[in-house]
């Protein structure tokens, strides 16, 4: 009988990069003044929150994507290939992709769950090479940018939700669910798989993960790439 394949998940932000891409994406549309300056301080101000697992998500997209509200998707697609190739491939830790291609080489499939907008995560995804990514949902109208969000939000509990909803669409079955993240704000996903992984952990998910006995693994970065 043919083994069955595993998934592998894994947030973004913090586990595969060593930023949070939706961060420096508010400092790159600042510097490129499709956005106030601002908005850095009311994002930092909203990843407080997020730290503390309290952040209203939906509220972070509004503000975040109000500055790309009106963009056509066409108008909007250099700016992201230009974020991805110089904010986001420097900041990749090594180990993240050592990972990444450890368990492509077992047949894996390997997909990204992050509460991060799809505008961002989706390409990068791409330069990853991975398998799928789910992100939150972004309203495309007339292949324009609304500002708005659809869906269940990919946050929290929404990521085990989305997860659940990406299982029933995919016919193939898994040996096993391994999921790598930084943060207590996933602490449903990774209760919900077979092997979590609390890679870099905030001092909660560390806490919690030394208490469960799940590894806990220190992916390092070279450089500071926080702009």
């Amino acid at each position: 009988m043919t083994k069955l394949p595993n998934l592998a998940i894994f947030d973004l932000d913090e586990t595969l990069i060593a930023a949070d891409s939706a961060s420096l994406w508010v400092r790159f549309i600042v510097e490129k003044e499709l956005a106030s300056p601002l908005l850095i301080e009311q994002e930092q101000h909203l990843m407080k929150d997020y730290a503390k697992g309290s952040m209203n998500m939906q509220s972070y997209m509004t503000a975040t994507l109000a500055p790309i509200a009106g963009m056509s998707t066409k108008a909007l697609a250099p700016f992201i290939d230009e974020f991805i190739q110089t904010w986001i491939r420097p900041a990749l830790f090594p180990a993240a992709l050592e990972r990444i291609e450890w368990h492509k080489r077992r047949g894996d499939t390997v997909i990204i769950i992050s509460a991060t907008g799809e505008h961002l995560v989706k390409p990068i995804a791409e330069l990853l090479q991975v398998d799928d990514a789910l992100a939150i949902n972004l309203e495309i109208k007339d292949d324009t940018v609304t500002g708005n969000t659809t869906g269940t939000l990919s946050y929290r509990e929404g990521k085990v939700v989305r997860l659940e909803a990406w299982l029933e669409a995919h016919s193939e079955s898994f040996n096993a669910l391994y999921c790598y993240t930084d943060s207590i704000n996933d602490l449903p996903l990774l209760q919900a798989v077979d092997h979590p992984f609390a890679v870099n952990p905030d001092p909660a998910l560390a806490l919690h993960a030394q208490m469960q006995e799940w590894t806990i693994m220190n992916w390092h970065h070279e450089n500071d790439i926080q702009r």
